[in-house]
């Protein structure tokens, strides 16, 4: 573990510890996580004493429900879920590669306004299924073609709040995510008057208990450290993978040419 892997690992401890985290988070779909990757993450967050969770690529995405249950995740969210069939496709996947499996939660993600206008078909199939629905908010106003400014908007707060009551009638767990920061914390508070288990940053998921912390707002500037650091950390991995043959390919380039000359 390099320096700035044990100050990453610092910052989960704290953000275990005072803020509430319950888990960090990776994605096979948008963030287009690596093998190599993820277990980096996953040492970070089993040396904190935290859960991981990762967003599959897809409904059917087989291959990563193997890889996510080879490697321990305790969150599996599939992206993109519009329709019953969709979502069928998603639990008949799980059931294949995880059986009886009882350790892991599975979640789908509520991202589109199709989905919005399907809510009720989605948790009818959902019930003892999955355990829980994700609402991302950002793609979700980019449906309704609202900016991403529009995230915390009284109108997408409120699609959110009756997609929580869905879940709390079903006792499913909810979560939010989708450009959360400091701004949401007031529409946060708002969904979790209906219903809200957890919400989550790119990288980190908080309970919704953090809520009710004083200090909530540094908690959110400690998670943006978090996901800073790694970025960094995983700039730095990559960029000794395009140096590490460097060398040799300037030495077998010269060697080339004066072979060249003698041809």
């Amino acid at each position: 573990m390099n320096k700035l892997e044990s100050h990453m690992l610092d910052l989960l401890n704290r953000l275990k510890d005072e803020f509430g985290v319950v888990a960090v988070k990776a994605e096979f779909e948008a963030e287009g996580t690596r093998v190599d990757e993820l277990l980096r993450l996953l040492e970070l967050a089993n040396k904190a004493n935290l859960k991981i969770g990762l967003k599959i690529g897809g409904c059917e995405a087989v291959r990563d429900l193997i890889e996510s249950k080879t490697f321990g995740c305790d969150y599996i969210i599939a992206p993109m879920i519009e329709t019953k069939y969709a979502l069928q496709k998603f639990i008949e996947a799980k059931e294949k590669i995880y059986g009886d499996d009882k350790n892991t939660k599975f979640l789908f993600n509520l991202e589109t306004t199709t989905a919005f206008q399907n809510r009720q078909s989605l948790f009818d199939t959902a019930v003892g299924k999955l355990d829980g629905c994700v609402f991302g908010r950002v793609d979700y106003t980019g449906s309704l073609d609202m900016s991403r400014d529009s995230i915390n908007d009284d109108v997408v707060t409120g699609d959110v709040c009756e997609t929580a009551d869905l879940s709390k009638s079903n006792n499913l767990e909810m979560v939010v995510g989708g450009g959360v920061s400091m701004d949401s914390l007031s529409a946060l508070r708002t969904i979790r008057d209906t219903w809200l288990t957890r919400f989550e940053t790119r990288k980190i998921i908080f309970s919704s208990g953090a809520l009710d912390l004083p200090e909530v707002e540094k908690g959110l500037l400690t998670a943006v450290e978090f996901e800073l650091s790694w970025l960094k950390n995983k700039r730095a991995f990559y960029e000794i993978i395009f140096t590490e043959d460097e060398k040799r390919i300037n030495m077998l380039e010269a060697r080339w040419h004066e072979l060249l000359k003698t041809v």
